[in-house]
């Protein structure tokens, strides 16, 4: 029985099904309680818009929830593993199992595996949704909960340099030669001082010129202070629509696939890529870091209740598996300064914890 993970069928369900459940449980406790708390801050923000109400609350409340919940499943599955672990150890059923026969790897295996099936729900939803609704999100506010294009590729708030002068696009969408620009604004300047700017509410590339045709145009001269219509009219010689698109690449708004591609374009046109690079293999590890957290709070199973250290052993856990988000931010924050290399920044403090997690478990108990 030493050699099988599972050596009751029955025993491992009532284990997964428990886990499960009250992870769950805790996960949509937090995503009311903190979208309740994030709606109370944003939502003058939204109504201050012109024709915002309701609806744009409820559809801002639909693109944050998905953050949410990507963001806190991991801690839902620690303290879902802590609730489990701590209940069934104070009601002395992790004393039955062992008394039973089952080594303290067998008595987290089924949480183990529910935990995958966690990550692998993690991955595909932030890869489904959480990336569109970030995306969609980031374009809505650069238009401060306004009217935005319908386009999964778009990209916000982009400025790109021309010789002496600015240009910044509040919305960019589009590939290649399609690339359409939203809230344009184009900042002349002379011996380094602002001379006047342009204003435009679309732009789109023109390839035969070479330029850009920007539509509804309007000149402020900054000395005057006065403004005026120009209509459609040519600017932007020599600006490629890649140094748009590429100019900022959001990896929370793209997919595992789309990022890599993205990745590989700046690396083609020469541009620093180390920082994304760490952000695609977190892609991976942040998702596979619930397989963790029933290893780190394993703390909470063993030892006797009545002993009085159960609550003891519960804060070990809990601070186990705090201590690794913190390492983790950390190390994908030194990684996109370029101090850590990006697999390193990705996958230490996964690989660190799971060692730490075994070495504290088999120290313990086995």
């Amino acid at each position: 029985m030493q050699l099988q993970f599972f050596p009751s069928h029955r025993m491992a369900w009532y284990m997964a099904r428990t886990f499960l459940v009250r992870s769950f449980a805790v996960l949509a406790m937090l995503t009311v309680v903190l979208m309740t708390l994030d709606l109370l801050g944003e939502s003058g923000y939204v109504l201050a818009h012109p024709g915002n109400g309701e609806a744009e609350l409820w559809r801002y409340a639909g693109l944050r929830v998905p953050q949410i919940i990507a963001t806190f499943l991991p801690f839902s599955v620690l303290l879902g593993t802590l609730i489990t672990l701590a209940t069934m150890n104070q009601h002395s059923e992790i004393i039955s199992m062992k008394a039973a026969g089952l080594s303290a790897h067998q008595i987290l295996a089924p949480l183990m595996l529910a935990a995958a099936g966690i990550a692998v729900i993690s991955f595909s939803f932030n890869e489904r949704i959480v990336t569109r609704a970030s995306a969609t999100l980031d374009a809505w506010e650069a238009v401060d909960y306004g009217e935005i294009p319908h386009d999964s590729g778009v990209k916000t708030n982009v400025w790109v340099r021309e010789g002496n002068n600015l240009i910044t696009a509040a919305i960019i969408a589009g590939h290649g030669n399609g690339v359409v620009l939203r809230r344009v604004e184009i900042f002349n300047r002379v011996n380094n001082q602002l001379v006047n700017i342009v204003r435009a509410a679309r732009g789109h590339y023109d390839p035969q010129a070479k330029n850009w045709i920007l539509e509804e145009a309007q000149l402020f001269d900054v000395n005057r202070g006065t403004s005026r219509d120009l209509g459609t009219i040519h600017a932007g010689d020599g600006i490629r629509p890649d140094q748009f698109t590429l100019a900022k690449v959001d990896p929370d708004g793209l997919t595992f696939v789309t990022l890599r591609e993205a990745i590989g374009d700046l690396r083609d046109a020469g541009r620093p890529t180390a920082s994304l690079e760490a952000s695609l293999w977190h892609k991976i590890s942040k998702p596979l870091s619930s397989l963790l957290m029933p290893l780190l709070g394993s703390v909470a199973a063993f030892g006797l209740a009545r002993s009085g250290q159960l609550f003891i052993r519960a804060v070990i856990g809990m601070a186990l598996g705090f201590t690794y988000f913190v390492a983790d931010n950390f190390a994908l924050a030194m990684g996109n300064l370029g101090a850590y290399p990006p697999f390193l920044a990705a996958w230490a403090p996964f690989l660190l914890f799971f060692l730490l997690g075994e070495a504290v478990l088999i120290r313990t108990e086995e």
